[in-house]
């Protein structure tokens, strides 16, 4: 029995219709790179951070970050998810000093070492300074800015970068800006495998 010409036409029209629906956006995505790299910036947002401790096991750890960045030092805090106050960091050149409430400050030349060791998981500020405006060092030693086209890099040190989100308002220029930020990194002879998630919050 012949099909009905309208009935032919409303299947058609389902299948383009489910075709278009299926249709990925990511040909629409901006190869804007994101904007000229600023010495001093201030920042705040969650993290969460999955780790292994020293003996192996698995965990995990979720809170508030602020980053506080000028020429030559940054300054982070970092919260739990209720705003009580983990550590206190500040970084120079020169030195890293860690400070939890009721101890004594901690300082050292190396921030990863140092945070290693006071939290169990080493907070990579260095590669923070650049990730956080969306750049990177990429495995070749060249200098990587994240797009929302081209969000993901492996950085010369081991780490697995993705950009995730952007925010809805651009920073200076118009530029896209960082929303959400993946960072990954295998075991290594001083940590185990490293996962840190961070969320950035829009700039006031």
């Amino acid at each position: 029995m012949p099909i009905p010409h309208s009935i032919r036409l409303l299947a058609a029209a389902t299948v383009a219709f489910a075709l278009v629906g299926c249709a990925t956006p990511t040909a629409n995505l901006s190869t804007a790179p994101v904007g000229a790299y600023r010495d001093t910036i201030d920042l705040n947002g969650s993290i969460a951070v999955s780790y292994q401790k020293a003996d192996g096991q698995p965990d995990r750890l979720t809170g508030r970050y602020t980053w506080t960045q000028r020429p030559g030092r940054v300054d982070v805090s970092l919260a739990s998810p209720f705003g009580t106050t983990v550590a206190e960091i500040s970084v120079t050149p020169d030195s890293a000093t860690l400070t939890q409430p009721n101890r004594a400050p901690r300082t050292a030349q190396d921030i990863d070492a140092l945070t290693r060791q006071t939290l169990g998981w080493p907070l990579p500020v260095a590669g923070l300074r650049d990730w956080l405006q969306g750049y990177a060092t990429d495995a070749q030693g060249k200098r990587f800015a994240a797009s929302p086209a081209n969000n993901t890099v492996f950085t010369r040190d081991g780490w697995n970068l993705r950009f995730k989100e952007w925010q809805d308002k651009p920073g200076p220029g118009g530029a896209p800006m960082p929303k959400a930020i993946q960072a990954g990194r295998g075991a290594t002879a001083n940590s185990g495998e490293l996962s840190i998630s961070i969320s950035i919050l829009p700039e006031s």
